[in-house]
């Protein structure tokens, strides 16, 4: 396993610092179209992007192991589904507070499952900065629903990406991940549209439709921040990839706080 602390320290703070800006989009995205809508669109600006970039010589993006990066990336576009859908249904304080168990998560898959060591300051500092977390956020506390856990089966799905990142995919291109990823979500986003054109249920307006909601056409500011959210995550998503993948998953995660 390769460990380069720093590499791996300084792409997640970068990721950090893009994806903690862009996601605040959401909420004002889901006014006006759905998850599945949200999710193709993105993925037909990113997927053609890393193509362009692809066929112009500048990366790669033919996976060494597709199976690795399916299975990947699999886990990684399920739990963006759980967190991005609670993001309609709460404060983004409440719902980044729920993923941000994924640190946690991750260090008890790399104690157990792997049997990785991991020292007590490890322990130390992903229980700080959970802490820390909840203290900047101050998320609501309000009456347990089964909504309440969307991000946290976020963070669960999430946890175990990125563990996956290490150990199924080091040597694996970053841009070949990212196009997997975004093929990934655009396919989950057209099938579920697909179905809601099938089974036409009502969808409320508002914020309150985001999972519901059949297709629409988008106004323009919300096309604009399906832009900056397309472009952000590509820059964002492929920080956070080279990150899992330059250390252990036990100690890129405490970054991510």
């Amino acid at each position: 396993m390769r460990h380069h602390p720093v590499q791996a320290a300084t792409s997640m703070v970068g990721a950090m610092a893009i994806i903690g800006l862009i996601d605040n989009y959401i909420a004002l995205i889901a006014r006006d179209i759905s998850l599945w809508q949200f999710q193709f669109l993105r993925g037909t600006i990113a997927v053609p992007t890393l193509l362009v970039l692809a066929a112009a010589g500048v990366f790669i993006v033919r996976p060494k192991r597709l199976w690795a990066v399916l299975v990947r990336n699999g886990l990684i576009a399920v739990g963006m589904l759980f967190y991005f859908g609670a993001l309609a249904f709460m404060p983004i304080a409440q719902a980044l507070a729920g993923l941000f168990v994924a640190p946690i998560f991750v260090l008890l898959i790399s104690i157990f499952v792997f049997g990785e060591r991991v020292g007590l300051l490890r322990i130390t500092a992903v229980i700080a900065g959970f802490i820390g977390v909840l203290i900047v956020l101050q998320p609501e506390q309000g009456s347990f629903s089964l909504i309440s856990l969307m991000p946290m089966m976020g963070g669960l799905f999430y946890a175990m990406g990125s563990v996956a990142t290490q150990r199924l995919c080091p040597e694996e291109a970053t841009p070949a991940m990212l196009l997997g990823l975004f093929s990934l979500q655009a396919t989950f986003g057209a099938t579920v549209l697909v179905a809601l054109h099938v089974i036409n249920p009502v969808a409320a307006p508002g914020t309150d439709g985001f999972l519901l909601r059949q297709w629409t056409t988008p106004q323009s500011f919300t096309w604009l921040l399906i832009v900056v959210q397309a472009f952000g995550s590509l820059m964002g998503v492929g920080l956070l990839i080279r990150a899992y993948q330059s250390a252990e998953p036990s100690f890129a995660a405490v970054f991510e706080y």
